[in-house]
């Protein structure tokens, strides 16, 4: 608090910066992600990633990345929806809803949806539970190394169940982690804090 002639004046609070959808910076043509919902129930969820000002041509701007049945994305969408926004809120940015039509997404939480949604595309329904708490326990450096080691090889619409694709959807469904990494997150809070501190395009180095 600033004192002046006597009175109290409240500091200035910085301003929260502004962001769409899901902490993508409202600037110029950004690198970042897209969740395309369709209003039809049946229609599949397509994830794309639009690269941005970083696109070598406007052939390769947009590389589409997985498609996903609706009842898989159902699976997912809400615990991927909470993770994303206590991220966000971690950094003080607006939160966030899946909503009918184009969902942008930052461009390292799009690499995360990304690993989860090509887990999932093809795999047993009553495996995504665990793949999904497998998920939430990799960190987001974790993650953003499976995307690009995927993504290299077999990152297209047209991949699903090939190389690293096939690896990510046993690797995260075939058996559960969490008692495996629960000793790790069990350190403390700070790991956990500078993991969140180093997970949003807005904030960290590219990856």
């Amino acid at each position: 608090m600033v004192k002046t002639a006597g009175k109290t004046k409240p500091q200035a609070r910085e301003p929260i910066p502004h962001t769409l959808g899901f902490g993508v910076p409202a600037t110029s043509d950004p690198h970042h992600f897209r969740v395309v919902i369709p209003k039809a129930n049946s229609a599949k969820v397509q994830i794309s990633e639009y690269l941005g000002l970083q696109a070598a041509s406007q052939d390769a701007a947009v590389i589409d990345r997985v498609l996903l049945d609706r009842p898989r994305w159902t699976a997912i969408r809400a615990e991927v929806q909470r993770a994303f926004n206590a991220r966000l809120a971690a950094h003080g940015l607006k939160t966030a809803t899946w909503r009918v039509g184009d969902n942008p997404v930052d461009r390292l939480l799009g690499k995360e949806l990304c690993v989860l949604a090509w887990a999932v595309e093809q795999m047993d329904p009553d495996k995504i539970p665990v793949a999904v708490r497998n998920w939430l326990a990799l960190r987001p450096e974790e993650r953003w190394w499976l995307f690009g080691m995927t993504a290299m090889s077999t990152g297209g619409l047209a991949d699903a169940d090939r190389g690293w694709r096939a690896a990510l959807k046993h690797a995260l469904g075939d058996v559960a982690q969490s008692e495996l990494l629960a000793p790790r997150a069990r350190k403390g809070s700070r790991s956990q804090t500078e993991s969140v501190q180093s997970s949003l395009g807005l904030f960290g180095e590219d990856v």
